[in-house]
């Protein structure tokens, strides 16, 4: 397949701890939160992980993709005000549908290759909750006897119109495509829940969430915001998702499509939740004494053939690998997006990636895909099994609706 799209090399740019609330499941006692309240959650937590004041931050480029309420045009803003940030640092919204979050690091590493800032807040946050019950054809009224054009903005937005299917289609087509069965899926899924159980067991998991309470933001001036978790919960400190999913259980879930291999059990998790870093120059990081999480190397993001979006990481890290000059063996550590199961495999057999070096701590099947905050939830994942593993190079990537792939390469710097 054609390396075609475009490519970032970035020579000094680095990102620091950062951190996540717990994903936790659809209609969970994050339900009712704002993603705006989510966002500042995390990005509060970020800055106090990092040791980087709000006051420093020179931007703020945050990603949201479906509206949870009716502040989504001030997301950022709100984000960046709430977390600390100078009213003078401006704010943007970032959006590439699942690759979201990878698109907020290579942004930033723009802004700060071009010395627009010397540190960037990056945050992605996702309610997938709240997406609405939405209509946007009766501005002008309801005329008698019209259909009614109120339906599900998450399930509606599932499909791609171009090609006539939704996004579980296109795994199916990626698993006849590739020779995929429905027993494969099913232990690549089981492997991804076992992964993640025992990523919660040892408390890495843990080193990167921050609990989430019943709190208010303040901003002085201005009205307070506020958290309030769902019925008598007080506190969410893990993630919900995660839990022993052995094959034969798998096995006895219906698939989705008659016939086909993807199912609820081995297809990514409908979750809430919210995940920030601070990205900076490497001027700036040794002017404040920091030592970065991970260097940003590069980043690359292409097109593929909607109906079948899921091979978009092959493309993508093709494209990484070419223009670095680094080969498929040195990458120590893959996070690719568990979108489906069969897609996730399809990426795996196109690049011919060894397994055990993907997803080691589970993925999007066990933890959930909350999109717009899913690449950062990866890239800070996988920067942290790199410090733990004492390897150097790191890939995270995702599909993205419509037909794109994106990835991002970093560099321990402690393994360099």
């Amino acid at each position: 397949m054609a390396s075609k799209g475009f490519f970032n090399a970035f020579d000094d740019v680095w990102m620091h701890p950062g951190m996540r609330t717990p994903m936790v499941d659809y209609c969970g006692a994050l339900g009712h939160l704002s993603p705006t309240d989510l966002g500042i959650k995390a990005a509060r937590a970020a800055l106090g992980r990092s040791g980087i004041p709000a006051a420093h931050i020179g931007s703020v480029i945050a990603g949201n993709m479906a509206p949870g309420d009716f502040e989504q045009f001030m997301l950022p803003r709100h984000i960046g005000l709430y977390a600390g940030v100078p009213v003078e640092v401006p704010a943007q919204m970032a959006q590439r549908i699942c690759g979201t979050g990878f698109e907020l690091f290579r942004q930033a590493g723009e802004q700060i290759g071009a010395g627009m800032a010397g540190a960037a807040l990056v945050v992605g946050t996702e309610s997938m909750t709240r997406n609405p019950i939405a209509a946007f054809d009766h501005r002008t009224g309801f005329k008698l006897g019209a259909p009614v054009g109120f339906k599900d903005y998450m399930w509606e937005a599932l499909k791609d119109s171009a090609a006539g299917i939704n996004m579980i289609q296109t795994a199916e087509n990626l698993a006849r495509k590739y020779g995929i069965q429905r027993e494969e899926v099913d232990a690549f899924a089981a492997s991804s829940f076992a992964r993640a159980v025992a990523a919660q067991q040892s408390g890495f998991l843990a080193g990167e969430i921050v609990p989430v309470v019943n709190e208010t933001f303040e901003l002085p001036g201005y009205r307070s915001r506020s958290i309030r978790l769902q019925g008598k919960v007080t506190e969410v400190s893990s993630d919900t998702h995660p839990r022993p999913s052995p094959i034969e259980v798998l096995a006895k879930l219906k698939a989705v499509h008659e016939g086909g291999v993807q199912t609820g059990g081995n297809s990514s998790a409908l979750v809430d939740a919210a995940a920030a870093c601070v990205v900076t120059s490497g001027a700036y990081a040794k002017a404040q004494g920091l030592q970065p999480l991970a260097q940003v190397r590069a980043a690359a993001v292409v097109g593929v053939p909607p109906e079948i979006m899921g091979i978009g990481p092959a493309p993508a890290i093709r494209l990484l690998l070419s223009r670095t000059g680094l080969t498929l063996d040195q990458i120590g550590r893959f996070e690719i997006n568990e979108a489906q199961g069969a897609q996730t495999l399809a990426v795996s057999r196109e690049l011919g990636l060894d397994l055990d070096r993907l997803n080691v701590n589970g993925g999007a099947i066990a933890l959930g895909h909350p999109l717009a905050a899913t690449g950062v939830r990866l890239t800070l994942t996988l920067a942290r099994e790199l410090q733990r593993s004492g390897l150097r190079y790191g890939i995270s990537s995702a599909c993205v609706g419509g037909g794109q792939g994106i990835a991002l390469l970093i560099e321990n710097p402690q393994a360099a």
